[in-house]
């Protein structure tokens, strides 16, 4: 059975307030044409359909265009929402759509509930796990403790469990949105930390014969049999060097996994340039990118007069301006960078507590109160997204 693996479409999204919407169309066609001309049986996407709960209005046309065409190419879909997603909104419909051929996974309390496509070798079952927020369905899978690993794992115990009722020889596919560890993450992608652990290892997944992951925007091969398929845009400059695809992957009969990436429409490329402004203008070496979106870093000590208009009569799409002047070594502000660089919230507030107390940090039971205050901070921002 061939499958063509996609995720983190994030319909609606802009790119530094440019409007991204013509490039999705013009993925969408894309999708359309592999599937054609590839032949796929079935199409997955793992989550995060649109950017945000309460997608624009052309987004949702955009979206109500992809499952009519998907529909009429006789090729069955199987979607699940994501943490960017309102699962509910999305949802909206499912039992009806599914008569077409596109089958929207939402509900958690339909993890174990597979889609069941069958091929010349027999039967493949499709199992949907959306994104699971431990906050809100930690009881329904009745985890003993929270995060990511436990709710996940509860659920694939479920998973597990309904195929081993199943008859010998089937097939399996899960489909799910979470942050495996061994992944790269980039800037674009909304944390996920809320629950105290947000990765899980790709062993939670053992006893499957391919896992279709969405969330990391970089396509990446997690084991052989768990993949991301990573966005088919770059939503970041730290995408730039990002190889946008999607995985075309052949289930052989007894559950063999051979995946190829099928490379998706570039709309523009990505650049990020650093230096002084003058030599920024002036070397030659950068004349590649002056047709690209391009993210500028300034180095210079002091602050250049019109930096941005003056870098745009070069790099007419010049889109993100930064400044990083050069200092000294010796410099105050460049420590204190440097102590700040890569560490989370929850270590600044702990180095801060640190500073007022002279010297003396937070004590376990204090660190467990900033880490439940952070915990709680992000919950709500999730829970704001839940329609009441």
């Amino acid at each position: 059975m061939r499958l063509l693996h996609t995720s983190d479409w994030h319909l609606g999204r802009s790119f530094h307030r440019v409007s991204l919407l013509a490039t999705q169309e013009s993925f969408i066609d894309h999708l359309i044409a592999t599937v054609r001309e590839q032949r796929v049986d079935a199409v997955l996407v793992a989550g995060d359909i649109y950017d945000r709960a309460v997608p624009p209005l052309a987004a949702v046309d955009l979206f109500d265009d992809a499952l009519h065409r998907l529909s009429a190419q006789g090729v069955p879909a199987i979607m699940i929402s994501g943490n960017h997603d309102s699962a509910r909104r999305l949802g909206v419909g499912a039992r009806l759509i599914g008569q077409a051929g596109i089958h929207l996974r939402t509900d958690p309390a339909g993890c174990a509930t597979p889609v069941v496509l069958a091929d010349d070798h027999g039967e493949v079952a499709f199992y949907g796990l959306p994104y699971l927020e431990p906050a809100l369905v930690r009881d329904h899978f009745g985890a003993e403790r929270a995060g990511h690993p436990a709710v996940l794992g509860a659920a694939m115990d479920r998973v597990r469990a309904d195929l081993a009722d199943r008859p010998a020889g089937t097939r399996s596919v899960v489909l799910a949105h979470a942050f495996v560890t061994g992944g790269e993450p980039s800037d674009s992608e909304r944390d996920i930390t809320v629950g105290g652990v947000a990765s899980v290892p790709a062993t939670v997944f053992d006893g499957v014969h391919y896992t279709a992951l969405g969330h990391l925007h970089g396509c990446q091969t997690i084991t052989d049999r768990v993949r991301y398929s990573g966005s088919p845009l770059a939503y970041s400059f730290s995408e730039a060097q990002h190889r946008k695809s999607m995985w075309l992957v052949d289930l052989g009969a007894c559950g063999q996994v051979h995946a190829e990436r099928v490379d998706c429409p570039v709309p523009r490329p990505l650049a990020r340039i650093r230096g002084r402004l003058a030599e920024l203008l002036a070397d030659p070496g950068l004349e590649r990118h002056e047709e690209c979106w391009v993210e500028a870093t300034l180095t210079d000590p002091v602050r250049p007069a019109e930096p941005m208009a003056r870098l745009a009569a070069r790099f007419p799409h010049v889109l993100s301006l930064a400044f990083e002047p050069e200092r000294s070594p010796d410099d105050p502000l460049v420590s204190y960078a440097q102590r700040m660089r890569g560490r989370t919230d929850r270590q600044i507030a702990e180095d801060f507590v640190a500073h007022v107390r002279a010297g003396r940090g937070p004590d376990a039971q204090e660190r467990t109160v900033l880490t439940a205050a952070f915990d709680t901070v992000r919950a709500d921002s999730t829970l704001a997204e839940v329609p009441r």
